[in-house]
């Protein structure tokens, strides 16, 4: 029986290593592809596309096979709409020029259309004017726009923010974000930024070296131990599902539950009872034997200490905590300040966040 999504067994000789990936990804959601610099997500994204000639194995989509050993589906008929890093747009057109460029190639039927795209990506005060003239940020919903308006049946991102400045980023992610809501459009998107998955992501598959080191859904894949080698012993923590409770814009604030545990965040724009998806660091969170009182930080969660693991060859160790309600954190904590405040197992502690922790591309609204 055919899968409902995209089924890949393939391999790829790319010099230094042999890419092999056997995987399925539903046909929902945004999926990443996750991993340091060359561990291969770029190729298998150009795989997928079509783009890759020398791969051998099997590519399905749906019941349509793409390529096997007897046939090789091209590029442009494979439905597929890739948005490149360097955004590939034409200087030589307006806005409004590349997006009808795209839209008159674009395959006869039901599809993404004008209106609904440009009111997504708040492209209308930009279609007037000239590529050369927009910041880094604007380019990339053009280019996101011209991709939709080849109406794909999957939507492939390369790394999309690798140009773009901390403060570009926050401003395309809500963008992004709306996509595959408004359009039931699936995504795979090739990301090496921490932040960047757990704000965009429902599952992640982690190259490392041309194979998967990890799959399944964000919030477990990020908190398994070994994928600190990957993302760095920094980027270590938890993904919480929360629920605004209310807003504070006088201080930008704004209040959700976790299992019970109520939570200051930056300001989401979220309605009160929606869901979200909130990452705290694990460095930046510390741990108390006892209430802490006159201090700046907004989050003081009590629960226990349910495990600690030493890192290797370090003066470090990751303390798990789990809070009352359920929800568990981690802290990195110094050897030292294990031993001082005697931690261990079953201990109760509480857990200080400070609310500026909480990136704000680590607050995520969860689709319904």
């Amino acid at each position: 029986m055919a899968s409902e999504g995209l089924a890949l067994d393939v391999r790829l000789d790319l010099g230094g290593f042999t890419l092999e990936v056997a995987e399925e990804i539903p046909a929902e959601g945004v999926t990443a592809l996750f991993g340091p610099s060359g561990s291969g997500k770029s190729a298998l994204l150009r795989i997928v596309a079509g783009l890759e000639r020398r791969a051998g194995g099997r590519v399905a989509f749906g019941a349509e096979v793409w390529q096997d050993g007897r046939r090789f589906v091209a590029p442009e008929r494979r439905g597929v709409g890739l948005v490149f890093q360097d955004q590939r747009l034409f200087g030589h057109l307006d806005v409004a020029g590349n997006l009808r460029f795209a839209a008159r190639r674009a395959p006869a039927g039901v599809g993404l259309g004008w209106d609904e795209v440009v009111e997504t990506l708040d492209l209308g005060p930009l279609l007037g004017r000239r590529i050369g003239g927009l910041s880094g940020g604007e380019r990339s919903r053009v280019a996101l726009g011209r991709t939709l308006l080849s109406r794909p049946r999957l939507l492939l991102l390369d790394e999309p923010f690798a140009a773009l400045d901390e403060g570009r980023k926050g401003e395309i992610l809500p963008y992004l974000e709306a996509v595959p809501r408004r359009f039931a459009l699936p995504v795979i998107h090739v990301a090496h930024a921490v932040d960047e998955v757990a704000a965009l992501a429902d599952r992640m598959v982690v190259l490392s070296h041309g194979r998967v080191a990890a799959t399944g859904e964000t919030g477990p894949v990020l908190e398994r131990l070994d994928m600190m080698q990957l993302a760095g012993r920094f980027e270590a923590g938890v993904v919480l599902d929360a629920r605004v409770v209310r807003h504070d814009p006088r201080f930008h604030l704004t209040e959700v539950d976790a299992a019970g545990q109520r939570l200051t965040v930056p300001l989401v724009r979220l309605a009160e009872g929606e869901e979200v998806r909130v990452r705290i660091r694990a460095r930046d969170v510390a741990v108390a034997t006892e209430r802490p009182r006159g201090i700046s930080a907004r989050n003081i969660l009590e629960g226990h200490v349910a495990e600690l693991v030493e890192e290797p060859d370090t003066a470090f160790a990751e303390a798990f905590v789990t809070l009352t309600g359920g929800a568990q954190v981690r802290a990195r904590l110094t050897r030292a300040a294990v031993a001082e405040l005697a931690l261990a197992p079953g201990r109760p502690v509480f857990a200080i966040v400070k609310s500026v922790a909480f990136d704000r591309r680590g607050l995520k609204g969860r689709r319904g």
